[in-house]
């Protein structure tokens, strides 16, 4: 399928479309190696202690191994977590084939490289595949995610492309590039032609 360009032209998809499919992947890769190495960090130096305040307690360093989702939700359910983290991944990479806007490739980047995490956390980790609990190692204002649930990379960078998703769509920003209202002109516009 073709797309055509603002100058009235026809632009193939694969042009088009791979340097926000290469952004995506970029920013998920990245995403998935900064989740790994602190995972790694945090499991070397921060098994057996005490929580590491940090900002005047604004932040405490501290390994909590979460079996559930976020929030600790659906503890028990770890392999129904790892199932639907599979599934996250592979919608993603199928709707890539059809992404022409920067800020979806960002949004969606940043969701992958999350599930990514956590799902090799899921898969790799104790106590064993499709079981495996995710290492959470940041807690705000207060140690034991008594103020806040503790949280790492993954999680972060989830919730970050998730809002941006909620923001694209709020702005009418259309996975294509397009705006709802300019689909709704075109339409329009159509139908008094063909009329």
């Amino acid at each position: 399928m073709r797309r055509a360009r603002e100058d009235g032209g026809v632009s193939a998809p694969s042009i088009a479309t791979a340097p926000r499919v290469r952004l995506l992947s970029l920013i998920a890769v990245l995403v998935l190696a900064a989740d790994i190495v602190t995972k790694v960090i945090a499991v070397a130096q921060l098994e057996g202690r005490e929580p590491v305040e940090l900002l005047g307690g604004l932040v405490y360093l501290q390994l909590v191994r979460n079996p559930g989702a976020a929030f600790s939700l659906a503890t028990g359910y770890t392999w129904l977590l790892t199932i639907v983290a599979i599934a996250v991944v592979v919608v993603i990479v199928r709707v890539a084939r059809r992404l022409w806007s920067t800020g979806w490739a960002v949004a969606l980047g940043l969701v992958l490289g999350g599930a990514l995490g956590n799902l090799t956390d899921r898969m790799f980790r104790a106590p064993g595949p499709l079981q495996g609990h995710v290492v959470d190692m940041v807690s705000l204002f207060a140690p034991d995610g008594r103020a806040w649930p503790v949280f790492n990379v993954a999680d972060s960078s989830i919730v970050g492309g998730g809002v941006l998703l909620v923001l694209l769509a709020l702005l009418g920003r259309e996975l294509d590039g397009t705006r709802t209202a300019d689909r709704k002109n075109a339409k329009d516009a159509k139908d008094e032609e063909a009329a």
